[in-house]
Formats: C-alpha cells, sequence, structure tokens
C-alpha cells in the first residue's frame, strides 16, 4: 500500500456509518438526565397527589406570572419527553388546570414536539446512520416504504394512542424519516389526544373538590377514540391511492 492511498483512505469513525464515540454524546446525556431524574426522586412530583395539594399555590403564581408560567411549563414538558420520563399525562392534565383547555393543550404541544424532537435527533445521531448502514433485505424495504409514505404512517402512529410514546419518538429516528416531516406530523398528530386530556385537566379542579379522581381512561371511549381512528385512515388515504395508482400502472 503507498503513502498517497494511506493518505486517501477515510478514517474509520468518519466512514458512512461507523462508530464515533462523539455521535454518542447526545444520547449518553439524555441517559444521564434520566438517570438524575430517579436519583433526585424527581419523579415523585409527578403525581395527582401533588398536583391536588399544590393546585392553589401553582394556580396564584401562573395568575401573576402568566408568560413566565407558560415559558417554565414548555420546557419542563420538553424535558420530560426529551428524557422519556413517565408521568407525561399527569403534566398534561397540570397544562389543562393551570391554562385551561386551550391554552394548556397548545402548551402541551409545543413542549410535546420540542421533546420528541430532541429525542429523535439524538437517536438519529448517535444510532440512526449506523444501524441503517447495517441493514439489509427486508428491514431496508420496510424503511423505504415507511420513507416514501412517513407522514401518513406518522400521523397514524401519533394519533392512535396504541403505541407508547417514547417508542414513536425513536423509530422514526431508525427509518430515515426526515426531520421536517417528522416534525409537523408530531405536532398534527398529538394535538386531539392532548386536548382530550388538557379538557380533563381544566375540570380537575371540581374534581379534587368532590375528593374525585379524572378518568384517564377517557380517550377509549368510543365518542372520542372513534374520530381519533378516523382521522388516522384519512391520513392513510395518500397511501391507499398511491397502491391503487400502482396497481393500475405495473410501470409504477
Amino acid at each position: 500500500m503507498t503513502k498517497d492511498t494511506e493518505t486517501k483512505m477515510p478514517a474509520p469513525e468518519k466512514a458512512g456509518g461507523g462508530f464515533s464515540l462523539a455521535r454518542l454524546t447526545p444520547i449518553l446525556v439524555l441517559i444521564a438526565g434520566l438517570g438524575a431524574f430517579f436519583w433526585f426522586d424527581l419523579d415523585a412530583y409527578l403525581s395527582l397527589e401533588v398536583l391536588r395539594e399544590n393546585r392553589a399555590g401553582l394556580g396564584v403564581w401562573v395568575a401573576e406570572n402568566a408568560v413566565l408560567a407558560a415559558v417554565v411549563y414548555i420546557l419542563i414538558y420538553t424535558v420530560l419527553v426529551a428524557l422519556s420520563v413517565p408521568g407525561a399525562l399527569v403534566a398534561t392534565l397540570t397544562g389543562g388546570l393551570l391554562f385551561g383547555t386551550v391554552f394548556g393543550g397548545l402548551y402541551t404541544v409545543i413542549g410535546a414536539t420540542a421533546g420528541a424532537t430532541i429525542i429523535f435527533l439524538a437517536a438519529k445521531t448517535a444510532l440512526g446512520d449506523m444501524l441503517r448502514a447495517k441493514a439489509s433485505g427486508a428491514i431496508l424495504k420496510m424503511e423505504e416504504g415507511f420513507r416514501e409514505n412517513a407522514f401518513s404512517y406518522m400521523m397514524v402512529l401519533r394519533l392512535v394512542p396504541a403505541f407508547p410514546f417514547f417508542l414513536v419518538n425513536l423509530a422514526p429516528a431508525f427509518l430515515g424519516v426526515k426531520l421536517r416531516t417528522y416534525v409537523v406530523a408530531t405536532f398534527l398528530g398529538i394535538i386531539p389526544g392532548t386536548f382530550v386530556f388538557a379538557s380533563v385537566g381544566n375540570g380537575l379542579g371540581a374534581l379534587f373538590e368532590k375528593g374525585q379522581d379524572p378518568d384517564l381512561g377517557i380517550i377509549f371511549a368510543p365518542e372520542i377514540l372513534l374520530p381519533i381512528i378516523g382521522l388516522a385512515l384519512l391520513s392513510l388515504l395518500p397511501v391507499a391511492y398511491k397502491r391503487f395508482t400502482n396497481k393500475k400502472d405495473p410501470a409504477a
């Protein structure tokens, strides 16, 4: 091997799909953050009991610091989603309780989208390229099919509460979904479910006064779930249309 050839060879860490410690940094930071979250027992604050005990004080603070409270809430929600912390549902109810259905739902959608985008970028940077480089056969075919209809599939995954939220955050990073598609589909897809729970949170005060807990299974009520499933089916229409036209035109 000549000297010139050696200088032209790419370094292993720069090769497509190669391993690099720098690539792992974003995901390691999130893992460390998750560990710190549980180490300091911060998960203890994500409960209905804590919310019940502190709702009066929180309500006063929000009323006196509306803008700051909105920013703080969005930031906290972003961190919770980015770290994949269990308890985001309680946070959503809190948003509805403190800001009302409309603003609570809106702030939650913004925070959830931002947090999901962070973990998507971290996973894509750390492992996405490497896994795709090693993929072959059926996996590549699945990736290609998902990528061609990424927006429709992402909308279905976001709309229908059939998969854990953190899993839907991660999977697209390994399937070559574009950032813009991921962000837009996430923002739009989580709106229905988020506003349902923000509405429940908006009525928490009255329930707490009666000593009752909210019905967290309300999302599965037919009058709520069926319209959401209908939206999911509408999201799949472009996929169905594309397959139908391809069958009519074998060359495609």
